[in-house]
């Protein structure tokens, strides 16, 4: 399979989750918001991050596939990497402040069947999307689209969390298991956050070697 089939196919799995992203921060702050639970709200801003990335990826692999040059392309995406850095850090200060507050009142959540169907398509659409763009990534050469393809890899993490806190509480009864999925997607929020920062002096050390 040639270059630009697999190019055509990695943008059509962009665009892809981008529209799944949408529907999905919809459906989660929606039923969040009702069933009270910081866990389906976190996850559904977490989707509105990542629909934040895709869009700039999309971006890129549009520019790359009518012949542009690069140097433009990275400088924006620093920028963007920069924003997104931030935008994972606030994320995760509001996850962390709805968790404690949310324990130390013992405000149990309401039980959410859309969040836990929610939580189960994630589990399976995710990883068959990140496999196809990893497919394509490494058909392409493009570490953009690795990237991205292993920020969607691991909202399959943040699905199983979302799921088991939602399942806990429905089940069980078990309230607190809500804010505690929530604060298990921290690490992960603040990771994210991190790396976004450290590509960009990665990629600023480069051009001043050049």
């Amino acid at each position: 399979m040639n270059e630009s089939l697999w190019l055509r196919r990695g943008l059509w799995l962009v665009v892809g989750t981008m529209a799944y992203n949408l529907v999905e921060s919809v459906i989660a702050i929606w039923s969040g918001l009702v069933a009270d639970s910081i866990a389906l709200v976190g996850f559904g801003l977490d989707s509105i991050i990542e629909l934040a990335a895709a869009s700039v990826l999309l971006w890129r692999l549009r520019v790359e596939a009518r012949g542009a040059g690069a140097e433009r392309i990275e400088r924006t995406e620093r920028n963007v990497h920069r924003f997104v850095g931030i935008t994972f850090f606030l994320l995760a200060a509001y996850v962390v402040w709805q968790a404690v507050w949310t324990l130390s009142r013992a405000d149990a959540p309401s039980e959410s069947a859309v969040g836990i169907v929610l939580a189960v398509a994630s589990l399976i659409v995710m990883p068959l999307v990140a496999w196809g763009k990893l497919r394509a990534a490494r058909a392409i050469d493009s570490p953009a689209l690795r990237a991205e393809a292993k920020e969607t890899l691991a909202c399959t993490y943040l699905s199983f969390a979302l799921l088991l806190g939602l399942v806990l509480n429905a089940a069980l009864a078990w309230w607190w298991a809500d804010p505690v999925a929530a604060l298990l997607m921290v690490p992960w929020l603040v990771k994210e956050g991190f790396e976004g920062f450290e590509d960009d002096k990665t990629t600023e050390g480069t051009e001043n070697a050049e």
